[in-house]
């Protein structure tokens, strides 16, 4: 799949131009199609999906504001590289934020809401494509999160997992990596299923902060050495 293809399957939807845009190039930044620091040239993205380059301009701001994109004066937009010091610090953060999350969630989870989140990981454990195995995670914990009814948390989680989902692709391809995420993914759903929260806070910080941790080395020995 390349721009082209992503191209063509956003603008099926009925949603506003720039909206789409930043759907298409999110989904090729995080694919790896375009590479952390790779020049996104205006123009050429307008041309390929027949529109001014007005609308990419706004496209290329929402993907910056979601720390996916830097844009430069007079010298366009590049693709973001995530050194290991800003993922350390996107984890700390996830792990203050989706901890409270799961805190307000659990007395409010459903056994449709817990139906779901089973359901997801029994998709994972069939699946062996990196990219939906990060959609599916991201899924997981979405479903979890949501009956804490704080959107705006749900937001900000959301565009974190976004900040790092490229290189966690990258993680969940490797079988040792993918194997213990699920294991732990089993025991936060256990905890949540027994309306544990102490248990699931421990559980869920831990899964947090070892990957961060995974992420971190990662980088410090593939990308930026």
């Amino acid at each position: 799949m390349n721009l082209n293809d992503l191209a063509a399957n956003v603008l099926q939807q009925q949603r506003s131009t720039p909206d789409l845009i930043a759907d298409a190039l999110r989904e090729a930044i995080v694919r790896g199609i375009f590479q952390e620091g790779q020049s996104l040239r205006q123009d050429e993205i307008a041309t390929q999906f027949g529109v001014s380059r007005i609308p990419v301009r706004e496209a290329l701001r929402q993907l910056e504001a979601e720390g996916l994109v830097t844009l430069h004066l007079n010298r366009g937009a590049t693709v973001s590289a995530l050194s290991p010091t800003e993922a350390q610090e996107i984890f700390e953060i996830r792990s203050a934020l989706e901890v409270k999350a799961i805190q307000l969630a659990i007395p409010k989870l459903t056994a449709s809401d817990l139906e779901k989140a089973t359901v997801i990981l029994e998709k994972t454990d069939q699946t062996i494509d990196a990219g939906m195995l990060a959609k599916l995670n991201w899924e997981f914990h979405e479903t979890l999160y949501k009956s804490a009814e704080r959107p705006r948390l749900l937001t900000i989680i959301k565009t974190l997992h976004l900040n790092v989902d490229r290189y966690v692709r990258l993680q969940m391809s490797q079988m040792d990596y993918l194997e213990r995420s699920q294991k732990e993914h089993y025991q936060l759903l256990e905890a949540c299923q027994q309306h544990d929260t102490k248990a699931a806070v421990r559980l869920l910080k831990k899964h947090i902060d070892i990957a961060g941790e995974q992420l971190v080395t990662y980088l410090q020995q593939n990308i930026h050495s």
